[in-house]
């Protein structure tokens, strides 16, 4: 008979509640996330939000819902103590956000929490205090109707998950995005956001379509698409955007069912495939869509922060959800159309069906042709299709040697290409995930700049031959190399700059706005002069020379996505996260038409990098179709 004691025993609830806060509060956002919805559920129609050095030192959420009496302010804090169910069978008919009874004892067990409520008609409220799930005091005080959540120096009695928080800057940007989401499905509540004493937000009650611009500003007003359609099982609402819209960064995507924000990759790939050939492979459209089904026909109880959700009809409703995106993007016709509001728009008379078709007559010329071979020639006269003598005129001669204001250009273009293709070494980056076949084959040096032959294919590539075949080059992956090396070659601090005759202002997301204050720094070591305006405007003096001239709104909001997105901290790599979103927002686009002399250029800068073959994160710039594989093509 063994004398070993038993050894299973029943963990502490201090200890299950940490355990039960490492799902459920995952960083600050998380707390602010579980605090909104409780707030939600107790039919507060006013919530204001204050955080300070991104929820690490306090968060705060203040309602005007129902209150608590000092008994249910106290068994709040319990274990799977609720009052949204009580029994299996309501997990099925459930109309509010909580259920579980975990997330207020899992940030008191990880946090500092004091919670001030009463309920409308009481003569006080009532103020209770914990402390790392220990509980400190309760009493009574003077209060307002409604809830005070205090969560101070969350983590604080675990440093070892406190230290993987990240900058201050990258979690503010997570309790923005947080709070978008909750502010999207509950467009009938007023809602304010102060950060570091700043109002991000203060979003009174609106329609769906104002919260959305509210939030993301005025630009998306007429970048989107209304979507509505119903079905016995489902009904389906909300605003998709203009395949025109489409950006590779910076996109808003939500769903939403029954007032719950949730993730579903299957119905977000049903969206792609509706927007697949409107948009380009790498561009994301923005949509807000919700969902109403009956709570009895999904499942929310799948996920430790309720993100995901099971249907029961799930292929049917994504029938439903394609439909309804068709219609819309058909109804409105977002294939394209002609402006006829541009000030260079043709006058088109109005059709008169009794009045003969004239055929149009050359009139004198008033500009000089330099490409006309007989210049100076006396106007000849033709046939018209009526009999008459029609006159065309040539243009006035002009001195036959203008070729020569440009061999000065050919000579050093050919030049630099001479020069690169004679000793270029196609290095390829370690950290790219592809490998290159071999090293790439060199063009030999040209006898003169006249036999050289670029093709620009598709808008997207440019094919020159190569020594041992074809070379193709990706445009757009090209210039994003080469904006990319000028941006991180220039010294620190001697960035040749641009400066603007008249600064653009350029309009930011409170997350995007909060990024760029916190790399105001790196942006001035790469040429930028930028200043805030007040609010998310910021004022833009001067730009990097290599980029003037583009679009400065596109590549502020990539910069600021790429380091909210990486949460980057370090000088150095903050600097390549930097230059290569800015390189990608400036860079060309695919359908660029480029003349010969373009292409050229662009090669020669390109080839003359010492990595020129992968671009900075991994793609291919540079492909080649051997001899034999183009032989094989012909046999």
């Amino acid at each position: 008979m063994s004398t070993n004691p038993d050894i299973i025993r029943l963990l502490p609830d201090a200890v299950a509640n940490q355990i039960a806060a490492g799902e459920v509060i995952q960083r600050p956002a998380s707390v602010v996330k579980e605090l909104v919805e409780n707030a939600v559920d107790a039919g507060a129609t006013s919530i204001t939000i204050v955080i300070k050095d991104g929820g690490r030192t306090l968060i705060q959420v203040i309602d005007n819902g129902c209150g608590m009496s000092p008994a249910d302010a106290r068994m709040a804090f319990e274990r799977h103590a609720t009052s949204k169910i009580a029994t299996a069978a309501d997990l099925y008919a459930l109309h509010t956000m909580g259920f579980r009874g975990e997330a207020l004892p899992s940030i008191a067990s990880v946090a500092q929490v004091e919670l001030r409520t009463m309920r409308p008609g009481d003569e006080s409220g009532t103020c209770l205090r914990i402390s790392g799930s220990r509980f400190e005091g309760q009493e009574p005080v003077a209060a307002t109707p409604g809830s005070n959540f205090i969560v101070r120096n969350l983590l604080f009695n675990q440093p070892g998950r406190r230290k993987f928080l990240k900058k201050d800057s990258v979690e503010t940007g997570h309790i923005l995005r947080e709070f978008e989401r909750l502010a999207l499905v509950n467009p009938h509540l007023d809602f304010t956001l102060v950060s570091n004493d700043v109002t991000l937000h203060q979003l009174l009650h609106a329609t769906e379509k104002q919260r959305i611009v509210d939030l993301f500003g005025k630009s998306l007003d007429r970048a989107l698409l209304p979507i509505s359609t119903a079905a016995p099982f489902v009904r389906i609402s909300g605003f998709i955007g203009l395949p025109s819209a489409a950006k590779k960064r910076g996109y808003q995507q939500f769903f939403g069912v029954n007032g719950r924000n949730m993730r579903h990759p299957f119905f977000h790939r049903a969206v792609m495939a509706c927007y697949q050939p409107l948009i380009a492979a790498d561009a994301q459209p923005s949509y807000f869509i919700n969902f109403e089904v009956a709570p009895e026909n999904i499942d929310v109880n799948v996920h430790p922060q309720k993100h995901e959700i099971k249907f029961e009809d799930e292929m049917i409703i994504r029938d439903v959800l394609v439909a309804a995106i068709k219609e819309s993007l058909g109804r409105y016709n977002v294939s394209g159309a002609i402006d006829f509001d541009v000030d260079d728009a043709p006058e088109i008379p109005a059709f008169d069906p009794g009045q003969a078709a004239a055929l149009p007559v050359a009139g004198p010329a008033e500009f000089y042709n330099p490409f006309d071979p007989e210049p100076g020639k006396k106007p000849r006269s033709e046939q018209r299709a009526d009999g008459r003598q029609a006159s065309v005129s040539r243009p006035h001669s002009a001195p036959a040697d203008w070729q020569k204001l440009y061999e000065s250009f050919e000579r050093e273009r050919a030049a630099g290409l001479d020069e690169v293709r004679a000793g270029a070494i196609f290095d390829v980056p370690e950290s790219s995930a592809a490998a290159p076949d071999s090293a790439l084959p060199l063009m030999p040096a040209p006898e003169s700049a006249s036999t050289q032959h670029c093709m620009q294919l598709r808008g997207r590539y440019i094919a020159m031959p190569a020594s041992t075949g074809l070379m193709l080059i990706d445009i757009h992956r090209a210039h994003v190399n080469v904006l990319y090396a000028a941006l991180m070659t220039s010294r620190t601090g001697d960035a040749p700059s641009q400066r603007l005759i008249f600064p653009d202002t350029v309009e930011l997301t409170p997350a995007q706005s909060a990024a760029v204050a916190a790399m105001t720094d790196v942006l001035a070591e790469m040429g930028f002069d930028i200043s805030p305006m007040g609010g998310n405007a910021w004022a833009v003096n001067a730009v990097p020379a290599s980029v003037a001239g583009k679009n400065v709104d596109e590549a502020l909001a990539a910069m600021a996505d790429e380091i909210t997105a990486t949460g980057t901290v370090d000088p150095s790599s903050l600097r390549s996260g930097v230059a290569l979103a800015l390189a990608r927002a400036a860079a060309m686009r695919a359908g660029h038409v480029l003349g010969a002399d373009e292409m050229e250029a662009l090669a020669a800068d390109l080839l003359r990098l010492p990595s020129p073959a992968y671009t900075p994160d991994g793609l291919r710039v540079i492909a080649t179709i051997d001899n034999n594989s183009i032989d094989s093509l012909f046999q």
